[in-house]
């Protein structure tokens, strides 16, 4: 795997992962542009970890909340932070349920097509435009309930889907529910957290039972690297301009990019 071929996948991972355009879907289709052979999953998940550890760095103030809040709940105390935990802790199980579906029934790679891509890239699109548009915005991450949380989580189940945007799909669920545009992509970028750290375990799991190489490993870090330099800046960005912007310039991105996916493979 070429140099250039490692940059890219990992700037593309940084600036896509929290923008709900699908970050998944554009590693898988680097390599189809680029001519070269698909990074695999590990190297997509070492880019994941990369911008785990950007999201945490950006809203270090949130996670010291929740571990102080844990903390707390020991004692049998319930603060802000500690109920932030428990909304991101009722919206995992759907996610997990799913993604050991697809593991048991081997279905991950059946789902890694150009395909599967511009479908979850064109039907996701419109919902997210929708609630964006015609949903109040009225609500902050803490005031939700438990019942919005679980059905954030049950939306983020599609985000297995390349192409569909674990960020697209929860931030369309959290603004459908009220979700004030900058809650809704903050508690997204909250929730992304245990799931990539979930991922990365499993991965790492998988290098230990030696089903990735060094070079594997080596060209993971620098993706790693890359990616939380990348990541950041692009969070950052995003907080400041998703109030103002909205959700359309994503939308059309998504039409436009699935669009050109169609014709690129009617031409090929």
């Amino acid at each position: 795997m070429s140099l250039i071929h490692l940059v890219v996948l990992a700037l593309i991972q940084g600036i896509t992962e929290f923008l709900p355009i699908s970050s998944s879907a554009h590693l898988i289709l680097v390599p189809e542009v680029l001519g070269e052979q698909d990074q695999g999953a590990f190297i997509d998940v070492m880019a994941h970890a990369g911008s785990l550890v950007a999201v945490m760095v950006y809203f270090w103030r949130d996670i010291a909340s929740v571990i102080t809040g844990l903390l707390a709940m020991a004692t049998g105390k319930i603060t802000e932070g500690g109920r932030l935990a428990l909304l991101v802790a009722a919206s995992l199980p759907p996610v997990i349920i799913f993604a050991g579906a697809l593991v048991v029934f081997d279905l991950v790679d059946y789902l890694r097509t150009p395909e599967i891509i511009a479908a979850a890239t064109l039907i996701f699109a419109l919902p997210l435009w929708l609630a964006d548009k015609y949903a109040p915005a009225t609500k902050a991450a803490e005031t939700m309930t438990f019942k919005h949380a679980a059905l954030i989580g049950l939306a983020q189940m599609f985000a297995l889907i390349p192409g569909a945007s674990r960020s697209g799909v929860t931030m369309t669920a959290g603004r459908a529910l009220g979700l004030t545009r900058q809650d809704c992509a903050r508690f997204s970028m909250l929730m992304a957290i245990p799931v990539i750290v979930a991922f990365t375990l499993v991965s790492l799991l998988e290098l230990a039972g030696g089903e990735a190489g060094g070079a594997d490993l080596q060209a993971g870090l620098i993706v790693g690297g890359l990616s939380f330099a990348a990541a950041w800046a692009a969070i950052a960005v995003l907080m400041r301009l998703v109030e103002r912007t909205g959700f359309l310039p994503f939308v059309i991105y998504r039409l436009a990019l699935g669009g050109g996916l169609i014709a690129w493979m009617a031409l090929s």
